[in-house]
This record gives C-alpha cells, structure tokens and sequence, in this order.
C-alpha cells in the first residue's frame, strides 16, 4: 500500500507552488494502484516548510508527492522526511492520478518553475524553500 499527496486549489486543481495550497488529497493505494482512500487535508497558513505538515504526511505514510513548483529547501525536507516528489503536475488531481497509474508522470527536474514572490523580507527572489 501506498500513499500519495497532492497539493491542489479550491477546484481541485494542483497548485502552482505546493506551499501555497489550500488543501492537500492524500491517496491511499493498493499494492495493484487501485484507489482505496481519498483524504483531504486543509493546508496549514503559511509556508509549509516552516510548520510541521511535512511531518503529518510523514506521519499519515505519505511517500510521494505529485507536484508543480517547489523549492529546493522544501524538496530536502521531503525526501529527509521520506517522500519523493514528482515536480511538473498540473492540471485536475483527478487527471494527474490516472496519469501517475498509467505511468504518464515523470519529473520535470525543475524546482519552483511558476515561483517569484515577496516572502514578507521586501525582496523578490526566486524560491528555494
């Protein structure tokens, strides 16, 4: 059995920067990829590799993450945490599913491809967390 996280929109859409979502789908799987759960978790307020949600996917068996933008800072706290990430997902979660069970997805090896924002400090700069 495996556990899969996806970082979606209010629309089920994968969220462009995965620390920003409003929600995460937890997908439990069988040992034959067929879906035997669907969780879905509110996302904590603000940035999610200063709060201890990596650890609640950590503990809820979480060991992959379907994802577009990351950053690298959050990407090293994943995988220390045991979860692989697949960068480059977008579209409807329904979608990026079906496409991870058919062998469709693969990663993309960019980090933070959407990503440049003010993290409240007065700089713009490219993510790295």
């Amino acid at each position: 059995m495996k556990k899969i996280a996806v970082p979606i929109t209010r629309n089920n859409q994968i969220e462009e920067h995965f620390g920003h979502c409003e929600f995460y789908e937890i997908y439990t799987f069988s040992n034959t990829n067929e879906v035997l759960d669907v969780q879905l978790l509110k996302s904590e307020q603000g940035c999610v590799c200063k709060s201890n949600f990596i650890s609640l996917l950590e503990n809820e068996g979480v060991t992959l993450m379907l994802s577009d933008g990351i950053g690298n800072n959050a990407i090293n706290k994943l995988n220390n945490a045991g979860i692989e990430i697949i960068r480059g997902c977008s579209g409807s979660s329904a979608e990026v599913i079906l496409q991870f069970i058919e062998g469709e997805i693969s990663d993309s090896d960019i980090s933070c491809l959407k990503h440049a924002q003010h993290h409240g400090d007065g700089h713009n700069h490219v993510c790295d967390h």
